[in-house]
């Protein structure tokens, strides 16, 4: 039977063609359509970006304040980093012993020492009693280096740690280790972990400042590596301050622009990143870069009034040693952190001394000058810091650290001046504020302060009691890479609970 009409058929064709997608248009539908698979099933493996608020990058601003695991002693960090190496037996550790063993061989003492502890093994001395006399401080009785006139008054505050102990002999990667838990770069370091986990109370202000030498004594060994992000998203790194010039570069409006045109450009960029990080799932660095436009800009009139110690009175000034020729540039950065914490920054860490031997604590030769020049830029400001902190009830939740990358050797480093080599297996470190137990002190050394003895003390230990302050479990504050979950603490780390309050 004929059609009525003979183009019916070549118009059913056309519809049924028109209504087909072409091979390209396939491939890209069902290319999206696997994209769409694999998504769902990386969402699968990795339930953190489901459940964690630190990892959910759906959030335009990653700094904001985080609830913690369990309730907190305190709020912010700052970390007086002790570069160079300080001798735990010129400092904080009494070791009444090494006048008994004065002169003779350490392997007379330990026979396992190997010349592999120290760095220069061809100047290895014999034991070698401190140059400092020591007395008797605080209602604790702690026995303080007279090189600490202004600190030892404060030892009723601090939880000393005796025996701590790292892996590494050298500069660099004790100090990675120290401030990252591992003794190679490439890892977040102690600031960002907090941040990440806990953001910041400041909203115009970085939430994690670093200061460094302002001497000419350059940074310390690995420079910026000490205060990265790692493989964290870039808005947890560390701002650094510089030591000379304006702190914070761009800080001032560029010439011609206002402010009506400069939150303008502002806002178009914030629009055209956000659409396109609408189509990019944990985009993690884009949304960093996001926040920290957003950030500079409101820096811009923040940071200026807190960077300012001008506005300081005059008694504030004096007491931290402001204008003091030996300790004026640290005391202007211990004021400088207390301004900032009390503006909501989570953590701020100082270093004092540069690169190595005399331009920072690490005194291979002339231990008694050395660390007498060191304390005396230090021990007022660092007084004043924890006093101030005190007066204003901030030090009840601010946590202060003293601690450098490793200890020293009891024996001489061999020179005209004797010095000390560097020792990773004992340290001393002080904690004071923020919960901490304060009059106490924890693990021993042994009797010439060579080896960690009594309840020794890792580098992982230190950092889960640093979290633990904060309120959090340090076994639970990870962030997935290449596959793994990783953690400050690596597969390490218990909290030393006899320094907690």
């Amino acid at each position: 039977m004929q059609s009525a009409n003979p183009n019916t058929h070549d118009k059913r064709l056309n519809a049924m063609t028109s209504s087909m997608w072409t091979r390209r248009e396939w491939l890209g539908k069902t290319g999206c359509g696997m994209g769409l698979l694999a998504l769902a099933n990386m969402l699968v493996e990795d339930r953190s970006l489901l459940s964690s608020e630190a990892n959910d990058a759906s959030k335009l601003d990653p700094m904001l304040a985080k609830p913690a695991h369990f309730p907190a002693k305190a709020k912010h960090v700052i970390w007086i980093f002790v570069n160079g190496g300080p001798s735990q037996v010129d400092t904080w550790d009494y070791k009444p012993g090494l006048e008994k063993w004065n002169g003779k061989s350490i392997k007379e003492f330990d026979k396992s020492f190997d010349n592999t502890t120290g760095f220069f093994k061809d100047a290895v001395g014999g034991l070698m009693p401190s140059p400092f006399k020591f007395q008797p401080q605080g209602e604790c009785g702690k026995m303080v280096s007279e090189i600490f006139p202004n600190l030892g008054k404060h030892v009723d505050k601090m939880a000393f740690i005796h025996s701590g102990y790292t892996e590494s002999n050298n500069h660099s990667p004790a100090l990675f280790a120290m401030n990252t838990g591992f003794a190679r770069m490439g890892f977040p370091c102690v600031g960002s972990w907090v941040t990440y986990g806990l953001g910041s109370e400041s909203r115009n202000l970085p939430g994690f400042v670093v200061m460094s030498d302002p001497k000419g004594r350059g940074l310390p060994k690995g420079h910026a590596a000490n205060w990265s992000s790692g493989f964290l998203p870039g808005v947890f790194q560390g701002t650094h301050l510089k030591p000379s010039g304006p702190a914070i570069d761009n800080l001032q409006m560029p010439a011609g622009m206002t402010a009506q045109g400069q939150r303008q450009q502002l806002d178009l960029l914030k629009q055209m990143n956000q659409t396109f990080l609408e189509r990019q799932v944990a985009e993690g660095e884009l949304t960093a870069r996001i926040e920290s436009f957003e950030l500079a800009y409101r820096m811009q009139v923040a940071a200026p009034e807190a960077l300012d110690i001008t506005l300081e009175s005059a008694e504030t000034l004096a007491m931290y040693g402001v204008d003091k020729p030996e300790c004026d540039h640290f005391a202007r950065q211990c004021l400088t952190a207390r301004r900032l914490v009390e503006r909501g920054v989570r953590f701020v860490q100082i270093y004092s001394g540069g690169m190595e031997n005399q331009r920072s604590w690490d005194g291979h030769s002339d231990i008694k000058g050395n660390h007498s020049q060191f304390a005396g830029e230090t021990d007022q400001p660092v007084a004043a810091l924890l006093q101030d902190l005190a007066q204003r009830g901030l030090l009840e939740e601010t946590l202060v650290i003293w601690c450098g990358e490793f200890g020293r050797l009891p024996v001489a480093q061999i020179s005209d001046k004797p010095g000390r080599d560097h020792n990773p297996h004992c340290f001393t470190a002080w904690l004071a504020g923020g919960g901490v137990k304060g009059g106490t002190s924890y693990g021993e050394s042994d009797e010439v302060g060579y080896k960690a003895a009594v309840d020794k003390v890792h580098i992982n230990d230190l950092h889960a009691t640093i979290l633990h302050l904060l309120g959090m479990d340090h076994l639970k504050l990870t962030f997935r890479y290449n596959g793994r979950d990783f953690r400050l603490t690596d597969v390490g780390g218990k909290v030393i609970q006899p320094i907690l309050a």
